[in-house]
């Protein structure tokens, strides 16, 4: 008993997990970020020129960030002093600047990773800058979140941006690789279900380690499990998604870019991971309809009375009856023919409303209620098109300082096809009646 404080009572009581045990002891050995700790690396360009400065970490979890701070640390023989911004303030900065100061007095310099560095608000931030700028810190943070978003202009000025990439296959395959020859024993799982880990994982090489360690766990002696028998034994692990984070954003990028450019596969997946982690299918709805408008429009008018039926659809049925209206809409969109004309049109005619100012309609193509504004001359000579041949009169309705505009631009493409015949013939009788 006397011994369970000590580091050997530690040890026995509280094995390290396999995560912590495999942790690279060197550059080389961190896997997936090769763009950064490859023999070419970006980081390893840093080392060899002397000095690394001020750096900021951005990536999805588990991919290496705390790791490659602390090995960084150690090449550079900088003091490694770490801190999470989910429980620090300026009380606890203001200790480990002064600290920093300290060693500094003596030559020794600090290295401060900050974890999460995005939670500190904008105040927090600027504390960092004055030691960043005289030498007091090197500061490494690392955020999930986009730092464009994330972090003040000042501070990102003064650091230079690292991105960490979700592990890929090949990556986490290693990992696995290495818990074997740490454990001296195969994991008990079939090629399969090997697999099947490696994507529960989803890019995150500590969960990947996690998962193993929990596999060979459940494992009875000599038992291999098959990818049915390892989902029942793990569960699923819920898709790395955030609905106020990058993840929200990027998904919901890629669904409407796959739409626009006709990929109906694509977009399915991408609705279908948005679905899957969680997302309103409401929210989807309504970005459907946008999408309907801005990418279709007028080349299948259609478009946005069925974006409309399926969120009516869903409201009527929900979940998950309701989902598979969103997937015909999704299908629908990505299979019509593709316009931003009206999408043009509409920015083109704002830009020159706001530009123009309180212009005066022609006097022709107003009403005239009273007698005084007769008399000005509202409504003289207006031609009523339904009285005109070919119901079309060619009256000019634009603002005499304006002139005539031409901002609807239709392709020949879907129903905009005959659109662009009618403004043709229009134009063409317009150009007839006033002797053009």
């Amino acid at each position: 008993m006397s011994d369970l404080f000590t580091s050997a009572g530690l040890e026995r009581e509280a094995p390290r997990p396999l995560a912590d045990r495999l942790r690279p002891l060197v550059l080389a050995d961190v896997v997936g970020q090769d763009h950064l700790t490859g023999d070419d690396g970006a980081l390893r360009r840093l080392l060899a020129s002397g000095t690394i400065g001020s750096l900021i970490f951005w990536g999805p979890p588990g991919t290496g960030k705390t790791t490659v701070a602390r090995l960084l640390a150690h090449e550079t023989k900088l003091h490694f002093e770490q801190i999470s911004a989910i429980f620090s303030g300026i009380a606890d900065l203001k200790k480990v600047f002064e600290a920093a100061r300290g060693r500094r007095s003596i030559g020794e310099g600090t290295l401060l990773f900050v974890d999460e560095i995005h939670r500190f608000n904008r105040t927090q931030q600027d504390s960092f800058l004055p030691v960043m700028e005289d030498g007091t810190i090197t500061l490494v943070g690392a955020t999930t979140e986009n730092p464009s978003f994330a972090l003040n202009a000042a501070l990102l000025s003064r650091a230079r941006v690292m991105t960490f990439l979700a592990l890929d296959e090949p990556a986490i395959m290693r990992l696995f690789q290495r818990a074997e020859e740490a454990d001296g024993a195969a994991l008990p799982l079939d090629e399969d279900a090997r697999l099947a880990l490696a994507a529960m994982a989803d890019g995150d090489g500590r969960a990947a380690l996690t998962l193993a360690e929990e596999a060979r766990r459940a494992a009875k002696p000599g038992e291999v499990f098959d990818t049915a028998a390892l989902t029942a034994v793990l569960q699923r692990r819920a898709p790395v998604y955030d609905k106020s984070q990058d993840g929200h954003y990027n998904l919901i990028s890629a669904l409407h870019k796959a739409i626009r450019g006709s990929d109906p596969d694509a977009a399915l997946y991408y609705f279908a991971r948005m679905v899957d982690a969680g997302e309103d299918p409401l929210f989807l709805a309504r970005r459907l309809v946008r999408m309907a408008s801005e990418d279709i429009g007028n080349a299948d008018p259609q478009a946005l009375q069925v974006a409309l039926a399926a969120k009516e659809a869903y409201d009527f049925l929900g979940s998950p009856e309701g989902e598979l209206a969103l997937a015909q809409v999704v299908v629908y969109l990505a299979t019509a023919p593709k316009s931003n004309a009206v999408y043009k049109a509409y920015g083109a005619a704002l830009r020159t409303a706001k530009a123009g100012g309180s212009l005066m309609p022609p006097k022709t193509v107003l009403n005239a209620p009273t007698k005084l504004m007769k008399a000005e001359g509202y409504g003289a000579d207006y031609a009523y098109d339904h009285d005109a041949p070919d119901a079309f009169s060619g009256q000019d309705y634009w603002p005499e300082r304006l002139g005539r505009q031409r901002f609807y631009d239709p392709p020949e493409r879907g129903f905009e096809r005959e659109i662009r015949k009618r403004l043709e013939w229009w134009e063409k009788l317009r150009k007839e009646r006033r002797g053009g």
